[in-house]
């Protein structure tokens, strides 16, 4: 693991000039992201499920988005579209209740809520999201709008 963080975030399919930086996404660099925590003073109740991970992939019909939220129930996630361009996906994921006689000895498991924001192109039918969650992973489809296929004319020359 590096100290040094990335600007442009991780990207494991390789170093494809084309996907270096996305334009669209809404994501904030966190400095501290990458850091190691030495800290165990953060209650459960504080902590929070920092970055849902989520691959965007483009294809001839439409943007699929996939995002890996494991141990969330569907009525404990949220798809909106904000802006008529923006998808947003967003959750909670809850403490478990504790019992006063159990001992805690190790509590790796994140608790709190969840944002991500993506800025969608123009050719996108915003009124035809779908979303789906299985597994423990989340899937939104968000279909293209059909591009026009380019119509010929001929153009009479006169002279």
């Amino acid at each position: 693991m590096s100290m040094i963080p990335s600007f442009f975030g991780n990207n494991r399919r390789g170093s494809s000039s084309s996907s270096f930086f996305d334009p669209f996404s809404l994501d904030v660099w966190d400095p501290f992201k990458d850091f190691p925590s030495s800290s165990s003073s953060f209650s459960r109740e504080n902590s929070v499920i920092v970055k849902a991970r989520v691959d965007w992939r483009e294809t001839p019909e439409a943007h699929v988005f996939k995002a890996d939220l494991p141990g969330l129930k569907k009525e404990e996630v949220k798809v909106e579209v904000e802006d008529n361009n923006v998808l947003k996906i967003s959750g909670e994921r809850h403490v478990e209740k504790e019992d006063k006689s159990d001992t805690w000895h190790r509590v790796e498991r994140s608790s709190g809520q969840f944002t991500r924001k993506f800025r969608l192109p123009e050719n996108v039918k915003m009124d035809q999201v779908k979303a789906a969650l299985e597994n423990g992973v989340l899937t939104v489809t968000v279909p293209k709008v059909e591009a026009e296929k380019a119509s010929v004319r001929s153009v009479q020359i006169s002279g």
